[in-house]
């Protein structure tokens, strides 16, 4: 599905309709990646997802911490894990932060920023989104 947002809120109904599409594996996480480049609106997608899964601290992007997690209750899912690789140059980085243990997390749904700095360990079966500059204020978002 490709979708244009022009504004936060148009964001957010994209991210809402995005959520109502999952649900937890039973066996692993449901993994998230999110591809696109400096600014294309990935950070404020997943911002919209916490919004609606209820996270009341404000979600930044966690560029220098890597990973942020948030207690949620949706669907099964008990956190949300906000993960941002874009500091990261290797697999190995990502599986050293605990990688293969909070993905066999089926409670966990998980939001990845950069996936392609971490390509190897990117489940097959991992939802992807992929986020274009149309103009200054238009995104093109497409799942």
């Amino acid at each position: 599905m490709k979708y244009l947002s022009r504004s936060p809120e148009e964001t957010g109904r994209i991210a809402k309709d995005f959520l109502e599409t999952l649900q937890p594996r039973g066996l692993t996480s449901v993994v998230v990646a999110l591809q696109g480049d400096l600014g294309a609106g990935k950070t404020a997608f997943a911002q919209e997802i916490g919004k609606i899964l209820g996270v009341v601290d404000q979600m930044q992007s966690p560029t220098f911490v890597i990973e942020k997690i948030y207690a949620i209750n949706f669907k099964g899912f008990k956190r949300l894990i906000h993960i941002d690789a874009y500091r990261l140059e290797k697999d190995s980085e990502l599986l050293h932060l605990g990688w293969e243990e909070i993905t066999k997390e089926p409670e966990n749904l998980i939001f990845l920023e950069w996936p392609e700095n971490v390509s190897g360990v990117i489940p097959a079966d991992a939802k992807r989104v992929l986020f274009k500059f149309v103009d200054e204020t238009t995104r093109a978002i497409e799942i």
